[in-house]
């Protein structure tokens, strides 16, 4: 049996989750930052994201901001760094589809892992795991981490 994925949300919902995405890219921002302090698309995004979820932009406003934390991402050969900033654009993505929340927390995830030592990599893995679902609401978890159950 599936579960229906594709169940439409609410507005507020919606804006709960792009909230909730931005703040998992900005627990990595920092990643990209110490590289490139003068960069800012990636933060530009994040912003964009909470603006989008104020009613301050549009989807369209939130695209573009999307676009260039993925720009800003192929600048990098550092992984944490690119992770980062992927993150970003992914956060500000789900003005225009939620399924994109997911994909932001999975990226801040890979910047966490590229960014620790080794030795510390599946503690701060799993503790940034835990971070992002304890702050997601617990009616949304379904939304953002959508299960197949099989037959």
């Amino acid at each position: 049996m599936k579960l229906n994925h594709a169940k439409r949300i609410n507005e507020q919902d919606h804006k709960a989750i792009a909230i909730w995405a931005t703040d998992c890219a900005e627990r990595v921002l920092q990643y990209f930052e110490k590289k490139y302090p003068k960069d800012n698309r990636p933060r530009n995004a994040i912003e964009a994201g909470r603006a989008w979820a104020r009613d301050e932009i549009t989807v369209g406003a939130a695209r573009t901001g999307s676009i260039s934390a993925h720009a800003a991402a192929r600048t990098t050969n550092n992984a944490a760094a690119r992770a980062a900033a992927r993150s970003a654009g992914q956060a500000v993505a789900t003005a225009h589809m939620v399924g994109h929340a997911a994909h932001a927390a999975e990226y801040a995830i890979k910047a966490v892992m590229y960014a620790t030592n080794s030795s510390e990599t599946e503690k701060a893995v799993k503790n940034e795991r835990n971070w992002q679902f304890r702050h997601l609401p617990k009616h949304l978890r379904l939304i953002v981490y959508p299960i197949q159950l099989s037959k």
